[in-house]
């Protein structure tokens, strides 16, 4: 006669060596509320046996690394398409099309060549040649003899519409240099939120997975006192 204690799992109606029954009160919490939602007859004064629990316990670890993985992918995924979301204010500034006037692109080229070594050099050279050639070559009796009456009005009158062109070129590069501060002020706006947001996003997510990573943890020392048990019996 076999007198080998066992007793009947209250989930399976297996039969199980005594030796494996565990009560459910001494189950803990989430892992009796997965037993409870396959099985919603179970109480904490039936039985179970050690497999079944060790059954429940890895289905609890893996349902939580599997949210774990779903929550960092879902906030990976809301960085990545936020970060990217940058065609209101990044692209225009460096893709912006240029609507100049015709007259705003004269002042700019005007501008750009009165403030370049070219213009200077080439100015030097001119007035040079003019200069030389009244004084040496036509003995100062040629079209514009010393002291340079139509050289100084030529001077003059380049000076004077060269300076409200430039101040034209000038006006409108300070109210490009604006729209750009503000765009640059829009997109720094932005991360600074952006980064807040992240923050917010990793605090929250920190703060839950504390107490599940305690549980996770609980479990894990059960079954490896299980494990340690059977290997000393």
């Amino acid at each position: 006669m076999n007198s080998k204690k066992t007793f009947t799992s209250a989930i399976s109606g297996v039969e199980f060596p005594e030796k494996d029954k565990v009560v459910g009160c001494d189950i803990r919490f989430p892992i009796f509320n997965l037993i409870k939602a396959d099985y919603p007859d179970f109480n904490e004064k039936q039985f179970i046996s050690t497999n079944e629990l060790n059954i429940y316990r890895e289905r609890y670890i893996s349902k939580f690394l599997q949210t774990e993985v779903s929550q960092l992918s879902s906030i990976h995924k809301q960085v990545i398409d936020s970060l990217s979301d940058d065609t209101s204010f990044v692209s225009k500034v460096e893709d912006e099309v240029d609507n100049r006037t015709f007259g705003q692109v004269i002042a700019d080229k005007v501008a750009d060549f009165g403030g370049s070594w070219t213009f200077i050099i080439s100015f030097l050279v001119f007035i040079s040649i003019w200069i030389g050639a009244n004084i040496f070559i036509l003995l100062n009796k040629g079209f514009d003899p010393y002291p340079f009456i139509l050289l100084n009005l030529i001077l003059s009158c380049v000076a004077a519409l060269q300076a409200p062109v430039i101040m034209m070129s000038q006006n409108r590069q300070e109210e490009k240099d604006r729209d750009r501060a503000k765009k640059d002020y829009m997109i720094n706006l932005k991360s600074e939120l952006e980064i807040r947001m992240l923050d917010e996003k990793l605090d929250h997510l920190i703060m839950h997975q504390q107490q599940e990573l305690i549980e996770v943890q609980k479990v894990q020392i059960e079954m490896m006192n299980d494990i340690l048990e059977r290997i000393k019996k």
